[in-house]
């Protein structure tokens, strides 16, 4: 398979790791960071690795999929991606991810809103990355 780079970006996280900052060499984002309350920590008004994976799956799902209804000529508009990401314990100290996908694809019939997402879910960088990886549940809502 031949690759070409589309787009490269950094970002450095300083201070105390989930409890430190989090930004790009550009200085687009940065953000402080804080463990939630449900771990434990201060939780808060900052951020934390699981919300910004999130925000990055969703966008990026979001954007495929209204490529891939375009590519089809299915009508999409008012549509919404959400990206639920939980965090698991799985094994001695060992943790992982598990993400649920739902996308709100308003006026269109089931069939082809779940025939859409199927298709996203094969092009979708993130979820290229995450496959036999993680755990990540597909879902339209109509």
């Amino acid at each position: 398979m031949s690759t070409s780079t589309l787009y490269t970006t950094e970002a450095i996280s300083t201070g105390d790791g989930r409890n430190g900052e989090v930004r790009t060499a550009d200085g687009v984002l940065d953000e402080l960071l804080a463990v939630p309350k449900e771990m434990g920590g201060p939780g808060g008004d900052r951020t934390n690795p699981e919300q910004l994976f999130a925000a990055g799956y969703a966008a990026c799902f979001h954007n495929g999929l209204r490529l891939v209804a375009a590519g089809q000529k299915a009508l999409v508009t008012d549509s919404t991606v959400t990206a639920e990401v939980s965090l698991l314990a799985i094994a001695d100290g060992r943790f992982t991810l598990a993400v649920t996908l739902t996308a709100h694809l308003p006026g269109l019939d089931q069939a082809t809103a779940d025939q859409l997402v199927l298709a996203t879910h094969q092009v979708c960088p993130y979820s290229n990355a995450t496959r036999g990886n993680i755990e990540v549940t597909l879902s339209a809502t109509v």
